[in-house]
């Protein structure tokens, strides 16, 4: 019988770390395809900072490097830069991107590094206890907000590629989810367009991931993306905030 559904090569045959119903290894895999797809495995670099991200060297087939926490943009620059030409995948989680690597994340973009970001949105602090992140909702109960999120003490969710998008270094940026074979088919497509920009030297390219987090938002794997469709995709919409080449 002829198989038709094998690990990708740039994946490791490892059993997961990862909690039952966690996003991150839909999204392991997905970057693990296209690198493949792309033939640029000799060649390409993943920088794992602080967080649930960290554990991707365990995963990935390819060099990987880890970062302090928030600093993976800054690494990505620099070993983009000193390493012209090497792919370079920026992985980070909400804490990470969204909150201490805020800086980091803004001037990358906006000096339109080439390299690729991608950003997993599970709206909680993962690895450290689940703390709210700065991406957690209105009303939504973590261990540092444990009446739910109010936004006249704590502020807002921020939405990180609406904050991006109008930057004049970014080539390309979407938001994708990983809650159904549908979206996790539109994750990849995007994640493709922005491999082919950055390989291309088109400039920075961004995919958001909306991904379940069952173990700090207390449910089932299968509560959890029952929530997170009912809740996240209604303040994360879903789809492209830029495409340089479709701007024109």
């Amino acid at each position: 019988m002829e198989r038709i559904f094998t690990m990708p090569e740039a994946m490791k045959p490892e059993q997961t770390l990862y909690c039952p119903g966690c996003g991150h290894g839909i999204a392991h895999r997905l970057i693990a395809e296209l690198v493949d797809e792309f033939g640029i495995r000799d060649r390409t670099i993943g920088i794992a900072p602080v967080g649930c991200s960290v554990f991707a060297d365990k995963y990935w087939n390819f060099d990987v490097i880890s970062a302090a926490h928030g600093r993976a943009p800054a690494v990505a620059t620099g070993m983009k830069r000193g390493r012209p030409e090497s792919f370079v995948i920026c992985y980070q989680g909400d804490g990470d991107l969204a909150a201490i690597g805020t800086a980091e994340t803004i001037h990358a973009a906006n000096r339109g590094e080439h390299f690729v970001t991608v950003f997993v949105n599970n709206a909680i602090y993962g690895m450290t206890g689940g703390q709210m992140a700065p991406t957690t909702l209105v009303g939504q109960k973590s261990m540092t907000c444990q009446l739910g999120r109010d936004p006249e003490i704590m502020g807002y969710p921020i939405r990180v590629c609406e904050l991006l998008k109008d930057l004049p270094g970014v080539a390309f940026m979407a938001r994708g989810s990983v809650d159904s074979p549908k979206n996790v088919l539109k994750t990849k497509k995007y994640l493709k367009k922005a491999y082919s920009n950055v390989l291309e030297g088109k400039g920075y390219s961004f995919v958001e991931i909306v991904s379940p987090c069952p173990t700090n938002w207390g449910m089932t794997p299968l509560k959890a993306l029952k929530w997170l469709r009912e809740n996240m995709l209604e303040h994360y919409e879903l789809g492209v905030f830029r495409d340089r080449d479709a701007d024109g």
